[in-house]
């Protein structure tokens, strides 16, 4: 992919520009950044465990709930159908494939519940897949600039989609883009990024360069723990990375990286008072489709839980470069040939071996982000 930077971003033409924040309605003002979901996932059956029944019924009671977005799609991607492995058996489970949007509170996501054309947008957008087998996990990163066909739009950044139509036409763009069926949706954004990493004590990472905040040196290049408001600024900062956005998705992943390593190996799920506060936290910080149920999230968690730090790969999807739209746009171009060898693989259930092919052709997230 290319190493040019991204200009400053710039609104779609089309359409009507973001409204400036309004106050928090409801949890929403309690949502944390990008992929809280499955990180809940990861750990949500080994909390059922520790604290059944009316924990759990609390735990349900946390989640925001998002209308059906899946009900007015037009038409959708097939299910594909199970791949027998080497015996000729089928898998006990399917594929399943999650949307994590993440939002910076600047320019405000809102209430998902009570979503207004042009009031909200996305800054960050993950489709994650978790094989049949269920031995790994992988997340992509689309960049949010990337220049697609909206349906009913035209072409567009594709963050426009959630300023356009909210949740559904986001859905409906990216099963258009990538013919490869969305199971869930998660939401969430960067206002209690803070809550959450301090609910399990901060999160140890190498910071590559000064952490450096309007001319204020936070901490220097190093390895620390990172309070909730550190990692913030962290995850925040663009204009001084080499490669702009690219490089904040980066970091994006690493803080998710960050946060599955303590609550994996810190202790957190053996610690019942901190399992406690983690989930508590984790819960009210995400909002999901109202068909996402608390028993198919544990059942995910069961999948998933055997999983080590190693075994989730993050990447960001094959990127042609930096362009500019016929209107002014700074616009990211994805390749579009290796991008559908990409989404092929997902489709097919295949990300290992089209990894193990193409490593080249995909952003991996290194044990260093930028």
């Amino acid at each position: 992919m290319s190493d040019q930077q991204p200009a400053e971003t710039t609104e779609p033409a089309e359409g009507p520009s973001p409204l400036p924040a309004e106050p928090r309605r409801r949890r929403f003002r309690d949502r944390t950044l990008l992929f809280t979901l499955t990180i809940v996932l990861t750990v949500l059956v080994v909390g059922a465990t520790v604290a059944a029944g009316m924990f759990a019924i609390r735990l349900n009671g946390n989640l925001e709930r998002i209308a059906d977005p899946f009900v007015a799609l037009p038409s959708r991607p097939s299910m594909p159908a199970p791949t027998p492995d080497e015996a000729g058996d089928l898998p006990a489970d399917t594929a399943m494939n999650l949307l994590v949007l993440g939002s910076d509170s600047r320019v405000s996501a809102g209430d998902p519940g009570d979503w207004e054309q042009g009031a909200q947008r996305t800054d960050a957008i993950m489709l994650v897949h978790i094989p049949a087998d269920n031995s790994a996990a992988y997340v992509m990163s689309i960049p949010r600039d990337s220049w697609v066909d909206i349906p009913g739009h035209g072409m567009a950044k594709i963050n426009a989609a959630y300023s356009y139509g909210g949740p559904a036409l986001l859905i409906e763009t990216m099963e258009q883009l990538t013919d490869v069926r969305i199971d869930h949706l998660a939401i969430a954004d960067f206002e209690s990024f803070t809550e959450l990493t301090d609910a399990i004590g901060g999160v140890r990472m190498t910071l590559k360069e000064d952490l450096v905040d309007h001319g204020t040196l936070i901490l220097p290049a190093g390895e620390h723990q990172l309070t909730g408001e550190q990692a913030l600024t962290y995850v925040r900062q663009r204009k001084n990375l080499a490669r702009g956005d690219f490089d904040r998705v980066q970091r994006q992943q690493a803080w998710v990286r960050a946060i599955m390593d303590k609550v994996r190996n810190d202790g957190v799920l053996t610690s019942p008072n901190r399992l406690t506060t983690f989930l508590d936290t984790a819960t009210r910080s995400v909002a999901v489709d109202e068909g996402f149920s608390v028993q198919e999230m544990l059942g995910i968690g069961n999948r998933v839980k055997g999983l080590a730090s190693a075994d989730v790969q993050f990447f960001t999807v094959p990127i042609e470069g930096i362009g500019t739209s016929a209107d002014g746009q700074s616009i990211v171009l994805l390749d579009e040939a290796p991008f559908d060898t990409l989404m092929a693989a997902v489709r097919d259930d295949a990300l290992a071996g089209y990894l193990a092919e193409h490593a080249d052709d995909v952003d991996t997230l290194p044990d260093v982000a930028p």
